[in-house]
């Protein structure tokens, strides 16, 4: 995440500077590229600990009791909403 902010924070300096738009353009990119990869490992671990570990007291110290059919109501909103 300290990485993510220090690019976004890049982007910020590279706009008030007048950069390239090229330049500025391939920062968002990796922005969204680091993001896309946090994305990943967060729904990694949420289906391994929360859906597939739920009531094996794995899951995380604030996920919600939940039937089988609402953690996987959950995971089909989370799921979209990640890809878009």
């Amino acid at each position: 995440m300290k990485r993510i902010g220090g690019q976004v924070a890049g982007i910020q300096r590279m706009l008030d500077e007048d950069r390239y738009c090229v330049d500025v353009l391939n920062q968002i990119s990796a922005v969204r590229s680091a993001l896309d990869a946090l994305g990943v490992e967060l729904l990694t671990n949420h289906v391994e600990c929360c859906v597939a570990g739920h009531g094996t007291h794995k899951e995380h110290a604030r996920a919600k009791p939940m039937k089988p059919a609402e953690l996987l109501a959950e995971l089909r909103t989370a799921l979209p909403r990640f890809l878009k």
